[in-house]
């Protein structure tokens, strides 16, 4: 079999080729008979207008180690790929490609322009879909759904007809949000509302029949155009005499009534205010009250109507610069004010939205609603972080009806036909030849389209084959899980909620994962538009993807957002390239070993490694004892971490255990085992050693899924084995575990770890080897010690190792001392007192924080009331521990102090 790993690590050839071979393969396809329990997952559906950004690549990579690691465990998993129509962004894209052909979209016509998205669609359209390949996402690609396609289009038509026969869809002349760019209304969610310098400027209206004028302060002068009517406070006694009155539009020579209304704040201002119902919400609620008109003074594109008078056809902000410059030649402009205020965005084009009143579709939210908060409530969906239910809660328990159209060409046209004779609605899951109430053939389907949100909101169930009722949808829905961003609780999660309950009877998901947002090192929210950004796809290609997402998974701790850095992908990058070299330094060693007659077969084969451990003359060693209990406490840990989404905790886990247990201690500490001259101890440790490195390629696997799938085909597998992928997540082994070897070889490595340090202080050789003092009053210490003094001295570079039952004054070298044991190597020349002092000295502050820290913990009746026995006993053993050292270190120090001919307080901190 080939075992041929090349020197270098080069992702980028790795990636591409098994990306594609997923694909190809089918790997991941999903079969609703498959036996096991169910995880099902369907991703956040990108726009098909976009390519990956570091948002997607955090989402993505949290949803595939999860899948991965319940597919190797056993259950039936389908994550359900799929993309979004995006009805403005993609509409947008497609008129900016033909205005640069110099084609007027709007000339086309909708039918011959809804033909040039869906080209667009099918020759640039697929690019987020396949870099989601490219990454490695183990969907199932056969299941790949889009929110426009005919079958989930049927779906979207048959909820909006339920919907509007049970009174939950109307249509109505409200205010909404407006975007002149995007020429379409944006729900209140897609407005982003930023404080902005601007100015209020106070104009005079003059009162008919008087020489008095009432003094308005408006921000938007240019909306006066469409004033029709002038508020007082019913109860301000400044303006008593003038309600009923009427005053005199500046510039419109328009005479409009003077009223009472008690949404005026008297304090604000001169506790007048301008009302233009056509244009500001609260205007438009007064409107309503006093039965004014409504004046629409602009036009779609943000230019002013006819209705403007001699400002028609001006550009709104140019508008406004004549009629300010036309207010102060004529007097009436009293005085202009610096103001900082809120103005309302187009989340996706940035441009300032105007409020207008417009004739749409609503969909009824507080019946929808009601519902989705009871599931929250009784646990039936689970919200992580938790804090985000509160934020849940206080929408849903607020929220006002959601203008669900969109005047768009691109998306799913509203299935309502008006007549042109009787002015009645048809509104039918099929297209009507004639008027459902007259019977008038002179029917027009509607022509605004419905927003985006409201076909995604139907995501879990549309894409696995409702309104059918087919077995995807028996055997995946409810899904396990969603994870999403917590910016898009309300537009999708809540939405998704709603929908389901609705349609289904059911909850859409068990379990809804807020995961964080990545921030660059500022603490900015990546913004490519900004500048701010980072581009994933090109750091996938220069570090590996292995790299990005084992970074993304250890920095997202529940909760935080992400600081990003390129030095920490740096890193991981190191850690993919010490993985390969770990295999390498096998396999190259292997063939030294196989030259004797062995075969990897015979080592490193399934049921070889199934076996495992493996005993050597009768015997498991210590240190194998050790790594296979390791192994084992990591399984249960990363298990633990998942289950809780905190992949941070179960990356560190597996990144420790790899690159220290594995290759730092436990290769390192059985080389000599690999070329014994004794077979049975060079078979049982190359058994071992390879037992080991599998299992950990399958824990790793899940975070990064390309270098794992390489260095596992060079293994013997069984006959027809695909995938690492498609194997067994390592079992939890509560056999395997040994405390008394983790102990113990804790304690080895401690004083491995003393004597590199004291080596590294005093600037020896690293090659160089000296002789070093030991002692311990406890004989167990010291005779483990003497069972391992082979790896001892290696690991630690000593000639040798002089063991003493009492404890070692500093005179004559470098001292380091625990609880258990006192290590001194001397060196002529090698120790600087002072430095030793000096050091000595941070570590005893150190050390006196930590036990002060601890005295308090302990002191604490509620901590000790709380806390299992189990935690205080361990916090208690800890202590002392921790004073033994202090007291010793407090004695070498005095001495040294002495030394220098200075004093010290050698006191260690009282016993609880």
């Amino acid at each position: 079999m080939p075992r041929e790993i090349p020197k270098a690590y080069e992702p980028q050839q790795i990636e591409q080729r098994w990306a594609r071979a997923w694909v190809e393969q089918q790997l991941f396809r999903a079969g609703a008979k498959a036996p096991g329990p169910v995880f099902s997952i369907v991703i956040p559906p990108p726009n098909v207008t976009g390519s990956l950004h570091i948002g997607h690549m955090l989402d993505h990579t949290e949803i595939d180690i999860l899948t991965r690691w319940h597919r190797m465990r056993g259950y039936n998993t389908l994550f359900l790929p799929g993309t979004d129509h995006a009805g403005i962004s993609t509409q947008r894209v497609v008129v900016k490609l033909l205005a640069e052909q110099g084609i007027d979209y709007r000339k086309l016509g909708r039918e011959a322009f809804e033909k040039k998205v869906w080209e667009w669609k099918e020759q640039s359209g697929g690019t987020i879909t396949k870099q989601m390949m490219q990454i490695g996402e183990s969907c199932d690609w056969t299941r790949e759904r889009f929110t426009l396609s005919p079958e989930l289009s049927r779906a979207v038509r048959e909820v909006f007809v339920r919907l509007y026969e049970e009174g939950l869809i109307y249509r109505g002349h409200y205010m909404v949000n407006w975007c002149p760019h995007c020429r379409t209304a944006i729900s209140d969610l897609e407005t982003v509302h930023e404080e902005r310098a601007g100015h209020l400027w106070h104009i005079r209206y003059p009162v008919v029949g008087s020489n008095e004028y009432l003094v308005v302060a408006t921000t938007r002068p240019e909306t006066m155009l469409g004033d029709t009517a002038v508020a007082v406070h019913p109860e301000d006694e400044r303006y008593a005499h003038l309600v009923g009155k009427t005053v005199r539009l500046p510039l419109m020579n328009r005479e409009i009534p003077i009223i009472a209304d008690r949404y005026v704040d008297r304090e604000f201002g001169t506790g007048v205010v301008k009302v233009t119902p056509a244009h500001d919400p609260n205007d438009f609620e007064v409107g309503r009250r006093h039965n004014l008109p409504e004046i629409d003074v602009m036009t779609d594109d943000g230019h002013m109507s006819a209705a403007a008078g001699k400002y028609a056809g001006l550009d709104r902000f140019e508008a406004r610069r004549r009629v300010v410059e036309d207010l102060q030649a004529q007097g009436l402009l009293d005085r202009v004010v610096n103001y900082t205020h809120a103005v309302g965005t187009c989340d996706r084009c940035k441009t300032i939205i105007e409020p207008r009143a417009s004739t749409q579709w609503f969909a009824r939210m507080k019946p929808l609603a009601e519902p989705a908060i009871v599931v929250v409530e009784r646990g039936e969906i689970e919200i992580i972080p938790e804090n985000w239910r509160a934020v849940y809660f206080e929408w849903l328990r607020n929220i006002r009806d959601w203008c669900i159209s969109r005047q768009l060409w691109w998306g799913h046209r509203i299935p309502a036909w008006h007549c042109r004779d009787c002015a009645g609605i048809t509104v039918a899951r099929e297209s009507p030849s004639k008027c459902a109430k007259c019977g008038s053939t002179k029917i027009e389907q509607d022509s605004d389209v419905l927003d985006t949100w409201f076909s995604s909101a139907l995501w879990p169930f549309s894409t696995l084959g409702w309104p059918d009722q087919t077995e995807d949808l028996r055997v995946y829905y409810p899904t396990s899980l969603l994870i999403t961003g917590y910016e898009i609780l309300f537009f999708w999660v809540a939405r998704m909620i709603m929908m389901g309950l609705r349609f289904m009877g059911k909850v859409p998901f068990r379990k809804v994962y807020l995961h964080s947002i990545v921030r660059n090192a500022e603490g900015q929210k990546m913004s490519k538009s900004k500048g701010t950004g980072i581009d994933p796809v090109a750091l996938n290609q220069q570090y590996g993807t292995d790299a990005m997402r084992f970074t993304l998974a250890i920095l997202a701790a529940p909760g935080t957002d992400i600081i990003w850095s390129e030095e920490r992908i740096q890193s991981y990058r190191a850690f993919a390239n010490k993985i390969w070299n770990a295999a390498r330094f096998l396999f190259v060693n292997l063939d030294k070993f196989e030259g004797t007659g062995a075969t990897i077969e015979e080592l490193a084969a399934p049921e070889v490694r199934a076996d495992a451990p493996y005993r050597a003359r009768g015997a498991l060693g210590l240190v194998d004892r050790w790594i296979f209990s390791r192994a084992a406490r990591v399984t249960e840990q990363i298990n633990e971490a998942l289950g809780n989404f905190r992949f941070h905790e179960a990356a560190h886990v597996v990144y420790h255990f790899f690159w220290g247990d594995f290759c730092d201690w436990y290769i390192e500490w059985v080389k000599p085992q690999l070329g014994s001259a004794n077979r049975e101890v060079a078979i049982a440790a190359w058994r071992n050693l390879f037992s080991i490195f599998e299992a950990a390629l399958r824990l790793l696997h899940p975070f990064m899924p390309f270098i794992t799938e390489e260095l596992w085909h060079q293994l013997p597998q069984r006959a027809g084995a695909k995938s690492i992928a498609l194997e067994r997540f390592p079992g939890e082994r509560a056999d395997w575990i040994d405390e008394s070897a983790e102990s113990q070889m804790a304690l080895l490595q401690e004083i491995i770890v003393a004597a590199r340090n004291i080596r590294a202080e005093m600037k020896l050789d690293p090659r160089r080897k000296v002789a070093a003092e030991f002692a311990a009053p406890d004989i167990n210490v010291r005779e483990l010690v003497r069972q391992n003094l082979d790896p001892v001295l290696r690991l630690a570079t000593l000639s040798a190792l002089h063991f003493s039952s009492e404890r070692l004054a500093p005179a004559g070298g470098a001292v380091r001392s625990t609880a258990q044991f006192d290590l001194r190597i001397a060196h002529e020349g090698a120790v600087d007192v002072r430095a030793e002092v000096a050091r000595l000295r941070k570590e005893k502050e150190k050390l006196a924080r930590d036990l002060e820290s601890k005295q308090n913990r302990l002191a604490d009746q509620a901590f000790r009331s709380r806390a299992p026995e189990e935690i205080v006993r361990g916090l208690e053993t800890t202590l002392q521990a921790r004073q033994v050292e202090y007291q010793k270190l407090a004695e070498r120090l005095a001495q040294l102090e002495n030394q220098m001919g200075g004093a010290s307080d050698s006191g260690a901190p009282a016993t609880p």
